[in-house]
């Protein structure tokens, strides 16, 4: 009985060292070479792609010519700018001596000229080992913005030339992806700029009237006010970038409504309630600026008094904000149009520019974290308006333009 189970038990073994070997075997077999190929290409791709997003430079091309010389499956590669300036080379540099680099040079020059791809064989005339070179245009709408030369020991045949072309196509569609990301940063500056000039020059008359009008009865509040107004000058005019957190900009809106209340007198009512977690969130530079200035002249249309609620809270992946007034509010068929310029009562033409400033900022809003976040309006004639917006906590590359500084709203609900 006893051989019989060691019998067994060395079955057991076998069989458990069986299969243990099989599944190791399973394992390395299940990428296979194919799988690997396309893997590595795609990682190839990438890392390619990675500089030339920043633009085709000295710098980014350097990065660049490696993966791209391993996509060709070239021996050599250079790149060339759109006046035909060498920009980097890779590979041996036995294949770029000064004739080969002046000879790729007048090859980039041409593909450039004529916008098609070509070929020069034996350019050493059967000196050294290079025996071909071909070049290819990186087009952008049909304009060369650089151009790709690969140095070969073999004669290139057809299906070379055509992996070739398809990869300088490649580092042209990122190059044009770079272009279309620095066209929407400059587009995002210019809206800011444009924001800057709405700001109501109505308001900086107002406010500097106040200030002069307690000179006299009161030069401690004149003094205080003429920082708030330096202040809210300096950060609305910064050149910090396109984003600030949500601390940064409720400071503003605080030494901005401090004047209209120092204006106003205790006819404006600011109530404000701020979630503590949310300070930090990164937001459109001057995104709730528009909202309260507008909300500040509805909520005291034609009154003495009149209630402005701010309220930022957490919801989850989003920070939802709001700015609220009790004032004349509007027909919300107007806002079935998508007519956002019609929350100002007043018109476009003297809107002081307000009703361009809410456009601004749901454009911003939708350009920089999709149209699933661009400005939400309720309000109806005599009940008011409410206008909302949702911020991602954390949308990839959004980032603030500066460190987030000391606010006063610390999530308590301020009255005055």
């Amino acid at each position: 009985m006893s051989g019989e189970l060691i019998a067994i038990a060395v079955l057991g073994v076998a069989l458990a060292t069986v299969l243990i070997v099989v599944a190791l075997r399973t394992r390395r077999v299940v990428s296979t070479p194919h799988e690997r190929a396309v893997h590595d290409t795609l990682h190839t791709a990438a890392l390619a792609a990675r500089p030339l997003r920043r633009g085709l430079t000295a710098e980014s091309a350097a990065e660049a010519a490696g993966p791209l010389r391993a996509l060709t499956g070239a021996d050599g590669l250079a790149l060339y700018d759109a006046e035909g300036s060498l920009l980097t080379f890779d590979g041996d540099e036995q294949l770029w001596t000064p004739p080969m680099r002046s000879a790729a040079a007048a090859l980039a020059a041409d593909t450039l000229a004529n916008g098609r791809h070509c070929v020069q064989r034996d350019p050493a005339d059967g000196v050294g080992p290079l025996r071909s070179l071909l070049a290819a245009p990186l087009m952008a709408d049909g304009i060369g913005i650089g151009a790709l030369v690969v140095a070969s020991v073999t004669e290139p045949g057809p299906g070379r030339i055509g992996a070739i072309t398809e990869v300088a196509r490649y580092a042209a569609s990122q190059l044009q992806l770079a272009e279309l990301d620095a066209s929407r940063a400059r587009l995002d500056r210019a809206e800011v700029l444009a924001l800057r000039a709405q700001i109501s020059p109505h308001f900086i008359y107002n406010a500097l009237n106040t200030i002069a009008s307690f000179v006299r009865t009161d030069p401690d509040r004149a003094r205080e006010l003429i920082l708030d107004f330096a202040d809210f000058t300096r950060y609305s005019f910064r050149a910090a970038g396109e984003y600030t957190v949500l601390a940064d900009e409720l400071r503003n809106i605080d030494r901005y409504l401090t004047l209209e209340r120092a204006r106003f007198g205790p006819g404006l009512t600011v109530k404000v309630q701020v979630a503590p977690e949310v300070l930090g969130v990164v937001v459109p530079f001057l995104a709730l600026q528009p909202l309260v200035e507008n909300a500040v002249r509805h909520g005291l249309a034609g009154r003495r008094d009149g209630t402005i609620s701010i309220v930022a809270r957490n919801a989850g992946p989003d920070c939802l904000l709001s700015v609220e007034d009790d004032g004349v509010g509007m027909d919300p068929e107007l806002l079935r149009t998508g007519a956002i310029d019609a929350l100002d009562p007043a018109g476009p033409r003297e809107s002081d520019g307000a009703h361009v400033g809410l456009t601004n900022v749901d454009q911003r809003l939708r350009a920089a974290f999709g149209n699933d976040y661009g400005l939400v309006v309720e309000t109806a004639v005599g009940a008011g308006t409410k206008v909302s917006m949702r911020i991602p906590k954390f949308a990839a590359g959004i980032h603030a333009g500066g460190p987030a500084a000391a606010l006063r709203f610390d999530g308590r609900e301020e009255s005055s």
